[in-house]
């Protein structure tokens, strides 16, 4: 198994190093977020030891670029920070695992087996509908070939639209989806984000984009005669 470790603290990076060769990996080391994503474009890895605080590309940023050029080498992340949402950040980049400073050497290989075991994970397909396209891997949208920034609210109820193309989906079925079935608000919420993505994503021909279907819900439509 051949990793690369992006460590910028260069004594813990030797210690990983001499630690892995002993447990018979092969070992790459870089010590800043540039080089990783270098060494990650160059080379097959098998798995990436990932620092988040790095210098010239934090770990966070060096996770997003690899994922939106289509590099799905398994990715552990190593970092001091153990709050929530610093693991939630890095597992909604791309990372595949997180473990946080100060770690055991037993748990770090464990980690590692486990990833292997998994191997890479297949890009998500590409979801197109008329002019859109969203890449759900790196959460971008573009409309004939321009990019549009949505919130993460709108880009979920998008992605469901647009799996669900040309269906009519009910404002209950978009709150189950998109929100959780406890949701106790008013569900006029959708309508909100539905006139939200209808502002950023202009009508097509004659008609709106997303159709609204009286008494029914909503349908994206995917193309026109």
């Amino acid at each position: 198994m051949r990793l690369l470790v992006v460590e910028d603290e260069q004594r813990l990076a030797a210690g990983l190093r001499k630690g892995l060769e002993a447990e018979g990996f092969a070992v790459d080391v870089v010590y800043n977020g540039i080089d990783g994503i270098w060494m990650a474009r160059e080379n097959p890895f098998d798995a990436i030891i990932l620092d988040v605080m790095l210098p010239g590309a934090n770990g966070y940023q060096v996770c997003r670029t690899l994922r939106s050029e289509g590099i799905w080498t398994p990715i552990l992340m190593l970092t001091a920070k153990d709050g929530v949402w610093d693991e939630v950040e890095g597992l909604d980049t791309g990372a595949d695992d997180y473990l946080a400073k100060p770690f055991s050497y037993a748990v770090l290989l464990a980690r590692l087996r486990a990833l292997r075991r998994r191997g890479a994970r297949p890009r998500p397909t590409m979801l197109e509908a008329g002019d859109i396209r969203l890449d759900p891997a790196t959460r971008r949208v573009w409309l004939g070939g321009k990019q549009v920034d949505l919130t993460r609210r709108e880009f979920a109820i998008l992605e469901y639209l647009m799996h669900h193309a040309d269906e009519v989906l009910s404002k209950r079925d978009i709150l189950d989806h998109v929100w959780d079935f406890d949701f106790d608000g008013d569900p006029n919420i959708v309508e909100v984000y539905v006139r939200r993505l209808r502002t950023k994503l202009p009508q097509l021909g004659d008609g709106a984009l997303i159709e609204t279907v009286r008494g029914a819900g909503y349908r994206l439509v995917a193309a026109r005669a």
